[in-house]
């Protein structure tokens, strides 16, 4: 028998192997963030079917979701992907070596259950880790990389999520990208969710972030999240210190994960849920739902739904945005999007506030010093609020315009600036009065 020692070294070997003869990930899935919903956050690891029939990590639960996705209407915007993630396995594998789901609570298979979404027009995601366990205990791939990959592709899964419990992290490049070039070899195209950043990053270890972008579709660079607006706030603000190294890295194919959405849960106000969810766009990020699909309220159903701010998140363009100015306790964060004029881009500017005091904080500033010096001028969209101004929901503006909001404690206004395609005239008619030296969004 072979010491643990040798497994190692024989895993790692291969995985090297495997790096020289296959050029990365390549798969031309993920060209804009994923969006889908994913179980962890809200439903952890409920196992017990009998106390918790509607909340346990069962076939139910995703088959349910599945159902949502569809009949509530995510999907058509754009939730495509139903995820499994821990807590779904046997405690052993197969006498041949091969994973099984718990056969109490998946009692038609792992196969079955990626049918069912794919008849709803879905895609379905499971996860895995590339330790010797998961985290919650069950088998991992260490050592069945070949195998797993190939009953990954058998089973028809779209997504496979990588944790890194019970592994070395000194290991972690090699040993993802070899678990990749696997499922590579398989001819399923699967997006790859890795997470070795968050597991190195603990580790004060210098992160390979070109590899990351080359083998992997998206990765986690921070903890789990929580629901909570102090999780939501540390998550962004980390963000916010490496945005300018992590930024270059994320881009069609392969995106930084701050973690998933947890609005319409316990934590979060409607005013932090219009807040993260504008973050999440502004970053680039994948929106990944985790909540209990059929009770959530319909204030937060209408966030998750709003068809202004996924469209920023879905960008073309796929370019990260940054935050570039705080001040009395508003932080202000930028993404350039899509229409591009002459170099010029279109910008979504997200003004959230962390202040926690009662009353709405009014801010002030230009154009010109949020960044936006295009000479022909914008039109300016709110995209949480449809506010009119003369029966107008769009103004133009230009780089000298200033705009106000005024925003609510830890709430965020929202609002879209496309550049304009032709040169107007102060006193054209034809924008009837939407041309504005000063625009207030409150």
């Amino acid at each position: 028998m072979p010491t643990s020692t040798t497994v190692i070294a024989l895993t790692v070997a291969a995985a090297m192997t495997a790096v020289r003869t296959v050029h990365g990930l390549d798969n031309g899935l993920a060209l804009t963030p994923p969006m889908g919903w994913l179980a962890w956050q809200r439903f952890r690891c409920i196992t017990d079917c009998k106390t918790y029939p509607d909340e346990c990590i069962s076939e139910k639960l995703f088959m349910t979701a599945a159902d949502l996705l569809v009949s509530e209407g995510y999907a058509d915007l754009g939730y495509k992907y139903v995820i499994v993630d821990d807590c779904w396995l046997s405690v052993n594998r197969t006498a041949d070596g091969k994973l099984q789901a718990d056969r109490d609570r998946f009692p038609n298979g792992i196969k079955a259950l990626a049918d069912y979404v794919h008849s709803k027009g879905l895609k379905f995601g499971l996860y895995q880790d590339w330790g010797v366990k998961t985290c919650a205990g069950f088998p991992g791939v260490f050592g069945y990389e070949e195998t797993d990959a190939k009953q990954f592709a058998e089973w028809g899964v779209d997504y496979v999520k990588l944790d890194g419990c019970y592994s070395d992290v000194r290991d972690m490049d090699l040993g993802y990208i070899g678990f990749g070039q696997h499922l590579n070899k398989t001819g399923r195209p699967m997006v790859y969710s890795c997470s070795w950043p968050a597991y190195q990053e603990d580790k004060g270890m210098r992160i390979n972030y070109a590899a990351l972008a080359t083998f992997c579709n998206l990765w986690r660079n921070y903890g789990d999240i929580d629901d909570s607006w102090t999780s939501v706030t540390n998550i962004a603000d980390y963000f916010a210190t490496k945005q300018e190294f992590w930024a270059q890295y994320a881009g069609p194919g392969h995106w930084n994960d701050p973690d998933m959405l947890v609005i319409g849960n316990y934590g979060l106000t409607v005013d932090q849920s219009k807040s993260q969810m504008a973050l999440w766009a502004v970053l680039a990020a994948p929106l990944f739902m985790s909540n209990k699909l059929n009770a959530i309220g319909p204030e937060f159903k209408e966030i998750l739904q709003n068809r202004d701010v996924i469209a920023v998140s879905q960008d073309a363009l796929g370019m990260q945005g940054y935050r570039v100015f705080r001040d009395r306790g508003i932080d202000i964060w930028t993404r350039p999007v899509e229409p591009v004029r002459g170099g010029s881009y279109s910008y979504a500017v997200a003004f959230v506030s962390r202040r926690e005091d009662g009353a709405p904080t009014p801010y002030t500033i230009t154009l010109e010093h949020l960044g936006l010096k295009h000479y022909t001028g914008y039109t300016v969209k709110n995209l949480f609020n449809k506010q009119l101004v003369n029966g107008a929901e769009n103004y133009y503006v230009t780089p000298k315009s200033v705009i106000k909001v005024r925003v609510n404690p830890s709430g965020t206004v929202f609002l879209r600036f496309d550049v304009s395609m032709s040169v107007v005239n102060s006193e054209d008619k034809l924008y009837n009065g939407t041309l504005k030296d000063s625009i207030a969004f409150i």
